[in-house]
Formats: C-alpha cells, structure tokens, sequence
C-alpha cells in the first residue's frame, strides 16, 4: 500500500507539473507581442525573401495566420532562417516558438525528438532536377550519377534508399546550405538534384538563370507530408498553431475569402457563424478573441488564396493543386471542423 501511494504521488506530481508548464509557449509569446518563426529563408514560394526584402511563402502565411489568431495583427512576426541541420535544434532550444520550414512529418521526428507536428500545409514528394543536355528522361537512368543534396534531411534517407532499392549507384555531393547546393548543381558539380518536388519547382523557376534548360524527371519516389511543428508538452500552443492552419483550410471550404469575409459576418450558415465568430465559444476554447478565425482570413487569407499566391497558377512557381486540392475536389485537404 505505501508502494502504490508513494507511485500514486508522484503521477500526482508529474501531472502537475505537466500542467504548469501547459502554456509556457502561449504565455510567453502573448508575453513578448510576437511569435518567432523559424523559416527556410530561401525557398521560392515557401519562405523566401521578396524583390523588397519581404518574407513571402506558404510556411510565411502560416506564422502570419498564428500571429494574426494570437494578436489580431498577422504582422506581429519575426522570422529566423534556419539550415536543415539547424531547425530541430532552434525548436526545442526555444530559439523560435514555431517550426514552418517545409518539413516533413516522420515517425522518428514525432516521437524522438521532443516536437510534434502541427498539421499538414503541402503534401509533397521527392523527385529529381536534371539539365536537359544531360539526355535522361527517368530516375531509373542515373545509375552512376552523382547526385546533389542536402544533411540532415528525410531527401538524403530517401535517395539512398531508391538507388539502392532500383540497383543503381551513385556518389552524394552533401551541401548544407540551399544556395551553396543549388549554385553546386548550376555549375556542373553534379548531374541532378533532389528534393522535395516543390522545392524543385522553386529552384528552377527562382534560382536557375535558363529555368527551360532544366527538366523535374517525372518519377516521385517518397511521401512528403510537410508541416508546422513545435514542442511536446505544451498543448495550449500546439492547438494554437493547428486550428489556425484549420481555419485556413476550412475557410476555403465555406467560400470565405479575404476579400469577402466581412460580407460573409451576415451568413445564415451554423458553420460561417462558428469560423468567424458570430456564434461565440470557439476563440474562448482557445483562449483567443472570438474574431481569430476573422482576424486570419481577413489579413492572410484561407488556404487557397495563400496556394495561388505563393505557389500555384498566379506564382512563379505555377504549381496544380493536384493532392493539395481540398477533399470536396479530390484532393487531401481536410480540415478538422470548427465547432
């Protein structure tokens, strides 16, 4: 008996001190007035400095969309670029409240690293880049290549895992930095590049001076799942970072716009009224204004406008929906319902 009181305490213990700690992200950036957003820094359409020294990208929106649901103004964030080997380490050191750098969500990274994923905001996967001149017209012809790509990252397991899978060798060049790998690549260091589809599109469209005289070969060999992550433990914010991709996603569904969402107040629509606070109680489960969702689509957008914007057919990039689309339009963007 005194075995299982002295056990039962310290559960008690534990839980207690698991609570105490439940808002520490929250509270501290409601503290500080903004949310510190680790970020890629030079990835076209994802985050990626624009022609005026301005972040711009879907993984920008995102932390604009926190921001925006915490403060009321999707201004209040600061960004910190980080490499791929440096991005866990600046998360769970408490450098940045908040990983958006096209990252993919992996079993090891959920329960091994002491973060956990927020959501999905682009479903992703790898591919390859080659020059045209090179002659190859599948992954499947490389054998012998050798092949650019970043440490640290699921890109460099998976290359491994297809040559090896296919029978096929090749020689890794492994550059950290994106624009040392990519100026690697241009030069004629390696004969292809991988990585993430997406990030294929922005390297040619953005970062290659004759974008026509380079080909993304049409294999795709790994699930790219990419998303926000914070740290375990502190629940109230991680609710946070998901409901506010939520309401971007589900904002799209309803037809609520930037540009029509003040009309959109006077909807007669149960589920319009819960997303922007008409019908109150979603912003208090939060801990939120009641005009969170409001204050999101209204400064940032839903999920579709930051799509096109950054990515899709009115970007550089002039990437489909395809498996981005929403659910009602055969795609995986299913958002969890506001209510």
């Amino acid at each position: 008996m005194k075995l299982l009181a002295t056990a039962a305490a310290a559960a008690a213990l534990v839980f207690v001190a698991q609570g105490a700690q439940a808002g520490a992200t929250f509270d501290a950036v409601k503290a500080k007035g903004f949310v510190q957003c680790g970020m890629n820094g030079s990835v076209g359409g994802f985050g990626a400095p624009d022609t005026k020294g301005e972040m711009k990208g879907i993984d920008v929106d995102l932390c604009r969309a926190v921001a925006a649901a915490m403060f009321g103004d999707a201004n209040k964030v600061k960004h910190t670029p980080l490499t791929a080997q440096q991005r866990f380490t600046a998360l769970q050191s408490g450098e940045v409240d908040l990983l958006a750098r096209n990252t993919t969500q992996t079993l090891t990274r959920d329960a091994s690293l002491g973060l956990i994923g927020a959501g999905v905001n682009y479903y992703d996967g790898q591919g390859f880049i080659v020059t045209k001149k090179l002659g190859v017209k599948s992954a499947k012809e490389l054998n012998g290549a050798t092949v650019c790509v970043q440490p640290g990252t699921t890109t460099e397991l998976n290359l491994a895992d297809y040559f090896r899978a296919n029978k096929l060798t090749f020689k890794p060049v492994v550059i950290e930095k994106l624009d040392e790998v990519v100026g690697a690549y241009a030069a004629g260091r390696c004969d292809v590049y991988t990585t993430d589809i997406s990030g294929l599109a922005s390297t040619r469209a953005t970062q290659l001076p004759n974008p026509d005289d380079h080909v993304i070969l049409p294999e795709v060999i790994s699930k790219e799942p990419l998303g926000p992550m914070v740290r375990q433990g502190d629940d109230t914010w991680l609710v946070v970072v998901r409901w506010a991709l939520n309401a971007m996603i589900e904002a799209e569904e309803y037809g609520i716009t930037s540009k029509n969402v003040d009309e959109m107040l006077k909807s007669d629509n149960p589920n319009v009224k819960r997303i922007l606070g008409v019908t109150p109680g979603a912003g208090k489960a939060l801990g939120l204004d009641e005009k969170w969702a409001y204050n999101i689509i209204k400064q940032v957008g839903n999920y579709g406008e930051s799509f096109e914007r950054n990515v899709g057919k009115g970007s550089a990039l002039k990437l489909d929906r395809g498996v981005n689309a929403l659910w009602t339009q055969g795609g995986l963007m299913y958002a969890w319902p506001i209510r």
